[in-house]
């Protein structure tokens, strides 16, 4: 199937967010001071907000920080294009797969000690309708997959830095993440195979350590799968143009055809 989880939503305000989970916010927001809107309609190449898990000096203790990443993870060995930009021609990695993280050449770093959670309301996904009656195949329908208890749901993610070729050392990288995906279970399973890999609150800083190695045991896990709920959505999603809250709203239910007696 195509890409799981291209699409997800996220309201909390990141400042609102970095005080909820007692993290020192360097998202662009607060370096800007203006908080961005909420986004309905997350898109790959965004840039996001994660948490993440840092030194300020090599011996202190790590702590958690919100930061604003690009959605799409661009390895540090992508080549410089002529505009000075990363290539990133081939498949956007917006997600890695659980299954292939610490053998994958172009995960396996990042998974030693880049490992990040990106907070968000819920991802949407589509649903396959087999064909219509002509043969061509029927439109898929969305829905919205989110935290039931209004909380916002933490998925396991990986980050990576890269810069220009010729860029000195000190100079700001692009900074980029994936969401980690992992087999779909319960209910999920029947909308799409793979789904977000979530990371329940007790095992936040477990996963994010930047001194420790990765806990397998936690690849394979679901670990806030008790408190996601599902709702049918309006095709409002379909496009990237559209955002706002109506994209999350349950869909009105499909007028009935009328039938010639």
């Amino acid at each position: 199937m195509g890409y799981m989880c291209g699409r997800f939503a996220v309201t909390t305000d990141p400042a609102l967010l970095a005080e909820k989970i007692q993290a020192i916010d360097e998202s662009v927001a607060a370096a800007k001071k203006d908080a961005p809107a909420a986004n309905y309609n997350v898109a790959p190449t965004t840039t996001i907000n994660t948490v993440v898990k840092r030194h300020s000096e090599p011996d202190d203790e790590s702590t958690r920080r919100l930061r604003s990443m690009r959605w799409g993870l661009v390895p540090p060995w992508a080549k410089t294009t002529e505009d000075g930009g990363p290539d990133t021609k081939g498949p956007l990695l917006i997600n890695a797969r659980s299954e292939k993280l610490t053998t994958s050449p172009v995960f396996r770093n990042s998974a030693k000690s880049k490992r990040c959670l990106i907070p968000m309301d819920g991802w949407y996904e589509w649903r396959p309708n087999g064909e219509t009656a002509t043969g061509k195949k029927a439109p898929k329908t969305p829905f919205y997959m989110y935290g039931g208890d209004g909380e916002p749901l933490f998925m396991a993610g990986l980050w990576s830095t890269w810069r220009p070729r010729e860029a000195p050392k000190d100079s700001a990288p692009l900074v980029s993440c994936t969401i980690i995906t992992t087999d779909a279970a319960g209910p999920l399973a029947e909308i799409h195979d793979r789904m977000p890999l979530t990371i329940s609150e007790r095992d936040w800083d477990r996963w994010l350590d930047p001194d420790a190695p990765i806990d397998e045991g936690l690849l394979r896990g679901h670990g806030d799968l008790d408190r996601i709920e599902i709702r049918e959505v309006s095709r409002l999603v379909n496009s990237i143009r559209n955002n706002g809250p109506e994209l999350i709203e349950p869909a009105e239910p499909e007028p009935e055809q009328a039938t010639l007696l």
